[in-house]
């Protein structure tokens, strides 16, 4: 008896492999057919809202960003814990956005309970002597951790738009300016960018992340939309529309996968993604095991 229960196990097991590969080989197919040379203004974009042949009629209705009396208001979240060796480096980098000055704030959404509290305390004042709006936010309870610090900090935000970026990241000057023109029309709810490695060459284990993460920013997303089916906000080095994220619900800490939820809520409400792959976020690899482990 035992022996076939182990039997039933391993065919079930073997099944699920069997359509995940299927369904990995059919993006495959659909980026191979559809696949180009990609430019800074290669836009990707989600289901459900008339794309065709990876064209979308959204395209070119609107001008946002045209000169600095038409960048609209930006809030800047940076949700953190315990990041006392990168967090310098990434309020230096959002504070270096070639952006109108008094169209973004920045908001560190600070959980830490180490000497990191010190470190954004001491960033936040010496930027604040200089004119920026930047705040730290902390919370008595860590209640539903990153998803939890984003429902918290989305009522400050006084943006339309709302950046996010984890502490490992370290966005380009002109990351802003790239990327907020592409809400160009009233339902692209969220604007998400390509990751790129500044460690990927270290070892063995930052080789391999980047290959899976390369894997996913190329084959998958841009498959996903050859294919007509959701993409996804992944979390970090993206952009989202304010009301879209109320509209779908707000952050939910009942997952683990908060951004993918809210964006499969987002789309399921008629919102729609735009993936960028010819823009880049830069960001460090995690380089040992237990690290990673942590990370994801």
């Amino acid at each position: 008896m035992l022996a076939y229960i182990i039997l039933a196990i391993y065919t079930v097991a073997l099944l699920y492999i069997t359509i995940y590969c299927v369904m990995q080989l059919r993006l495959l197919v659909a980026y191979k057919r559809n696949n180009r040379k990609v430019s800074e203004g290669d836009t990707y974009l989600s289901s459900g809202m008339g794309i065709q042949n990876g064209i979308s009629p959204l395209i070119g209705e609107k001008d946002i960003g045209q000169d600095d009396e038409t960048w609209p208001m930006v809030t800047i979240q940076l949700p953190i814990y315990n990041e006392k060796y990168v967090i310098g480096r990434l309020i230096d980098a959002v504070t270096a956005f070639d952006y109108p000055m008094d169209r973004f704030e920045i908001y560190i959404l600070d959980d830490s309970t180490d000497e990191t509290v010190n470190l954004v305390g001491a960033k936040v004042a010496y930027y604040q002597a200089r004119g920026y709006t930047i705040h730290q936010v902390r919370r008595e309870v860590r209640q539903g951790y990153k998803a939890g610090a984003l429902r918290d900090g989305t009522p400050m935000a006084k943006g339309d738009f709302i950046a996010i970026f984890d502490a490992d990241f370290v966005p380009r000057p002109d990351f802003l300016k790239k990327t907020i023109p592409h809400f160009n029309h009233d339902r692209v709810g969220v604007v998400q960018t390509r990751w790129e490695h500044i460690n990927e060459d270290y070892s063995i284990i930052t080789r391999l992340q980047a290959l899976q993460l390369n894997v996913h920013f190329t084959v998958e997303q841009v498959g996903r939309m050859q294919a007509q089916q959701f993409l996804q906000f992944n979390g970090t080095a993206g952009i989202w529309r304010k009301v879209c994220i109320e509209e779908a619900g707000g952050w939910e800490a009942d997952t683990l996968t908060e951004d993918l939820d809210l964006s499969y809520r987002a789309q399921l409400k008629g919102w729609h993604i735009t993936y960028l792959e010819g823009v880049g976020s830069p960001a460090e690899l995690p380089a040992e095991m237990n690290s990673n482990k942590s990370q994801q």
